[in-house]
């Protein structure tokens, strides 16, 4: 007897709605439940201070009781500026630059560092790295109101000279025995960049670096490959900036102290900073450096001026610009602040243009260090007040 098949009975209106009810919820509540597991384990994390290039084993450190009025996890920041210190000491031995010589790199060079005596602190300036900020909270500690600093059309370096005379070496390391001293440093690229768009593409008109400006025209467009594009405009592109700086190192000329590598400018292999800040962890920086020298009523964490668009957009816009040979020819004249601070190339070299020839491109890559001025050779050049345009970044 042949099995006669039983046909399906189609579903139930209420089984439908059942079916959909399930499927409904748990295409919704899974994604719910997923983003739960991730946020709380983000959570129940160690908080990670947003930084570059700094080395992993810094991340296994971590602070539970974040200090009650900051938020500021002191343990953490301790242990990575206490990290950076091991890190620099070892890379001045590595190359070393931590044996005293006669050119700028071994010459201990006091020339702009600020020293406090009341409240026991230094500072060496390293203009474009936060600079603004702190001279301003410089100019604070040495009596100047708030509402004066302002309103004064004075230079706020100027300003500062006048209460921070420059220390000679001698008193220089003595304050360094009994002072909080610090220093702020900046990826040598992003510095060298804010330096280029602050000092000559938005220079004000009759100023030194609109005279230096004219000069680098004058002397750099008639080879411009765009001279269409760039004959009307009355600052120099970045392409021709970079043109300027790098015949100025090939020929060992001073350079701007706006551009001037920091290894030359505070010799830190020479000096034992008790704090190397970082413009991409400033806030956490600034506020266990205010801690730490019990400033916590009189001055607070500055970032004045952080920029003009984002980093990474004008980096791209800029150093496209560039051929690979001259970033790599760029990287050579910063190459010990990329090395003493950890900084890396990584990102910028593939911005570049392809080099028309090749043997350019060799060149650069083998291209070794030109000898330098000594270090007390600096020189001021007259600083304009720049209150209205970009500075620290």
């Amino acid at each position: 007897m042949a099995y006669k098949k039983r046909k399906r009975r189609p579903p139930t209106p209420w089984k439908v709605v059942r079916r959909c009810v399930v499927f409904f919820t748990t295409i919704c509540i899974i994604p719910v439940i997923l983003v739960l597991l991730v946020t709380t384990d983000q959570y129940l994390r160690p908080i990670r201070a947003n930084r570059i290039s700094v080395r992993p084993e810094m991340d296994q450190y971590s602070d539970p009781s974040p200090d009650a009025k900051t938020g500021l996890n002191s343990s953490i920041v301790e242990t990575r500026l206490e990290e950076r210190k091991k890190y620099l000491k070892q890379a001045c031995k590595n190359f070393g630059l931590d044996i005293p010589g006669n050119d700028s790199l071994h010459k201990p060079n006091p020339w702009e560092f600020l020293v406090n005596k009341k409240y026991h602190l230094v500072w060496c300036n390293v203009f474009k790295a936060a600079s603004t900020s702190w001279m301003y909270n410089f100019n604070l500690l040495a009596g100047y109101s708030p509402k004066f600093l302002k309103q004064t059309k004075l230079v706020p370096l100027s300003l500062a000279r006048q209460k921070y005379p420059r220390p000679s070496l001698s008193a220089l390391r003595q304050a360094f025995n009994n002072s909080v001293s610090f220093l702020i440093v900046r990826h040598p690229f992003e510095r060298l960049l804010s330096a280029y768009r602050d000092k000559l593409q938005f220079s004000l008109p009759h100023t030194y670096h609109r005279k230096l400006g004219n000069e680098i025209i004058a002397k750099y467009r008639h080879n411009s490959n765009n001279k269409v594009r760039v004959a009307k405009q009355k600052w120099p592109t970045f392409p021709e900036f970079v043109r300027f700086l790098l015949d100025s190192v090939k020929h060992a000329q001073i350079l701007d102290m706006h551009w001037t590598p920091i290894t030359e400018f505070c010799t830190p292999c020479m000096f034992d900073f008790d704090i190397i800040a970082h413009t991409e962890t400033l806030q956490e920086d600034q506020e266990y450096l205010i801690q730490k020298a019990k400033l916590q009523n009189i001055i607070k964490p500055e970032w004045k001026n952080p920029g003009r668009g984002t980093t990474s957009e004008q980096i791209k816009i800029y150093y496209s610009q560039l051929t690979r040979a001259q970033i790599l020819q760029l990287y050579h004249i910063y190459r010990y602040d990329f090395e003493l601070f950890n900084y890396s190339l990584r990102g910028y070299l593939e911005l570049g243009k392809p080099d028309k020839d090749p043997s350019t491109l060799l060149e650069a890559i083998n291209m070794k260090d030109v000898p330098r001025p000594p270090a007390h050779t600096f020189v001021d050049k007259p600083e304009e007040n720049t209150s209205q345009k970009l500075t620290d970044s």
